[in-house]
């Protein structure tokens, strides 16, 4: 019976604990937990219904045509709007965000498609990033 041994691999890259904690730089964390990502769907959810329900009130008062888009969007719309804002409470709670987040968060469902424009400045200024001891 022979044993194996794994051959010495040549030039290979020092393993972490050969390298000192200085030169690696400080990559932040692209994974987020279920609530993050779950928020980010509806902010961008929320922008697209709120698309629909402008068609539908254009259709509607506008054009005179029909009122189906509002009967459509309208409750979707209402209903992504409440998850948005559970999950922004969430979320706050979760990150630890200032007050001042927590109303720029709620405020973004007033504007027509601003959820979106709060959820890239959210995510470019580190608000979705795991805290210590979130």
């Amino acid at each position: 019976m022979t044993s194996r041994t794994a051959a010495p691999v040549p030039d290979a890259a020092p393993t972490p604990a050969a390298v000192a904690p200085s030169s690696v730089p400080a990559v932040p964390t692209t994974s987020h937990h279920w609530t993050v990502r779950a928020f980010r769907v509806v902010a961008i959810a929320e922008a697209f219904s709120w698309a629909g329900l402008l068609v539908g009130m254009y259709v509607k008062w506008i054009a005179e045509a029909s009122e189906i888009g509002v009967k459509i969007f309208g409750p979707v719309h209402g209903g992504l709007v409440v998850a948005y804002v559970a999950l922004a409470l969430v979320v706050a709670v979760r990150q630890r965000w200032s007050l001042l987040t927590v109303f720029f968060a709620l405020a973004a469902t007033l504007p027509p498609f601003l959820t979106v424009f709060f959820d890239r400045w959210a995510h470019r200024s580190g608000r979705y990033e795991e805290r210590a001891g979130a």
